[in-house]
């Protein structure tokens, strides 16, 4: 038991090594970002949760927005944006979807979506549709009646004197 403790009290203190190492690179790395002018965000290469959670707090306490993407804890990675150049709505889905980010798919999305609420803005202001039947019932029993049975009636019907027509 004190051997086994004794192993476990190593493996602590290295595991703790490795972070404190893993966090000064990550800093670096961030602070090599931020001085980098014509980089508005940085893509790191996937890495577990805990080496996350020390990019986002290094990146939080630089004054960055940091963003984790990825399905599966394999895959996840942490994107570094500038304040000056954080990322939109639309950009952010992008990313979660697992595709790249294109300014002028999202402006064509856009005008899309404005143009389908146009739409249903101007069928709201045309009011509800008329009351009445979804189809003619003459359509229903034309095969018992005729197309053209109505017609003819009409053009035989006398008016009945009687009644004062």
């Amino acid at each position: 038991a004190p051997e086994q403790a004794a192993r476990m009290k190593k493996l602590q203190e290295q595991e703790k090594r490795q972070k404190v190492e893993f966090r000064k690179r990550m800093e670096q790395e961030v602070s090599q970002f931020i001085q980098a002018t014509g980089e508005p965000r940085r893509r790191f290469q996937p890495m577990n949760k805990i080496e996350r959670s020390i990019l986002h707090d290094v990146a939080e306490v630089a004054g960055l927005t940091s963003f984790s993407f990825g399905d599966d804890e394999d895959s996840r990675y942490v994107m570094v944006f500038k304040k000056e150049f954080a990322p939109s709505d639309e950009e952010l889905e992008a990313y979660r979807r697992g595709e790249e980010w294109d300014p002028a798919r999202a402006e064509e999305r856009r005008r899309l979506r404005e143009l389908a609420a146009q739409q249903e803005e101007a069928e709201l202001e045309r009011g509800p549709a008329p009351p009445g039947p979804p189809n003619d019932y003459k359509d229903k029993y034309r095969h018992l009646i005729g197309s053209d049975a109505a017609k003819a009636a009409a053009r035989t019907m006398e008016a009945n004197k009687a009644y004062g027509c």
